[in-house]
């Protein structure tokens, strides 16, 4: 029978190469194995990958539907900024917390308290310790001069200030002890209450206050568990760490901040409750965030990436999964005075 496109020849060259297309493609799919598959089917499927790798079990099917859905959104977000992120220097990934909502993540994972206005913090009362210090290197990684104990994770304990005091605590320490020890932060949980509220919140400039009164004892002989408890009065009394007190960086300053963090690690809040945060994969954190500081971390150094963007090391307790093997390299010397994602509002380091 005549082709009705006998007269164009590039109209049955085109049918031809069109259908031999689809015939090789959809042969080869399924002789490797690999059927055509509609999109809502591969999600579902990379769903169900997902909660093989992170253990995570739903109570029944109607939770797993909605879980799902959230799931599918968030990575589609996810997919959709990392094919059009053009050149932004850093990247989203998929993460332990994908099958939750944005209000979810932060009434778990963000707990840092801020500081009320009425309250007179430390170091109004005392001058700056590096105002004067001029010696900063063009970039420093406390990691690499063994003050950085690993990586973390405070599961569904709100109680990242407690992980950020530590951190800071057992930095000083190693800079002026010469050893580097993992501090109990399950200790500031539970027996950190007179300002501070365990899981559901706390300050690290609070912490300090403890620390400062009651040292603190070692990681191992106190051990964190994702939960608040009653204080271990026998275990707490067992001291593997003394501070002489802390000090607050001038606020919204990089400056007075990298002044600091030259010396020593140091506590900071910091906005962590948004969806680029929450999915940050790698890079120079530049993305899109405010000031309102629900998050506690410590920066553990400074440096340039090869395309010469500044950057802060940040330490989280997210665990490895998140970011950079758990840590985050986020843009510095930002316009905005209270620094990218508000990192500049409310630093503090301990003394010693």
């Amino acid at each position: 029978m005549a082709s009705r496109y006998n007269n164009y020849p590039f109209m049955n060259s085109l049918i031809i190469t069109t259908l031999f297309t689809l015939i090789i493609t959809d042969g080869l799919s399924l002789a490797l194995g690999r059927p055509i598959v509609p999109d809502d089917e591969l999600m579902k499927r990379k769903h169900e990958e997902w909660m093989a790798l992170h253990g995570r079990v739903y109570k029944d099917v109607a939770e797993k539907e909605a879980r799902y859905n959230i799931f599918k959104e968030n990575l589609r977000h996810i997919d959709a900024f990392n094919n059009n992120n053009n050149g932004s220097g850093f990247t989203l990934g998929v993460n332990k917390f994908a099958d939750l909502t944005n209000k979810e993540f932060r009434e778990t994972y963000t707990q840092y308290r801020r500081k009320p206005p009425s309250v007179l913090s430390n170091s109004e009362a005392k001058s700056f310790r590096y105002r004067n210090f001029t010696a900063i290197p063009k970039s420093l990684d406390w990691r690499a001069r063994k003050a950085v104990s690993s990586v973390k994770n405070q599961g569904s304990c709100g109680c990242c200030w407690a992980f950020s005091a530590v951190a800071a605590t057992e930095g000083i320490i190693m800079l002026k002890k010469g050893k580097l020890r993992s501090l109990s932060v399950q200790e500031l949980v539970d027996c950190d209450k007179t300002l501070n509220h365990g899981c559901h919140g706390g300050l690290m400039d609070h912490a300090f206050q403890y620390i400062k009164r009651n040292g603190l004892t070692s990681e191992a002989n106190y051990r964190y568990k994702e939960a608040g408890g009653k204080c271990n009065a026998r275990k707490a009394a067992k001291k593997a760490a003394m501070i002489a007190g802390y000090e607050d960086v001038p606020k919204k300053s990089e400056k007075a901040l990298l002044q600091a963090v030259a010396n020593q690690p140091v506590s900071i809040a910091i906005e962590g409750g948004g969806f680029m945060f929450r999915f940050y994969s790698g890079g120079v954190f530049t993305g899109s965030c405010g000031t309102d500081v629900d998050h506690a971390v410590t920066v553990v150094g400074f440096g340039r990436s090869s395309a010469r963007k500044k950057y802060w090391i940040l330490k989280n307790s997210w665990g490895t999964g998140w970011g950079e093997k758990g840590y985050m390299r986020i843009q510095r010397d930002v316009r905005s005075k209270a620094g990218l994602c508000g990192l500049a509002i409310e630093p503090s380091y301990p003394t010693l």
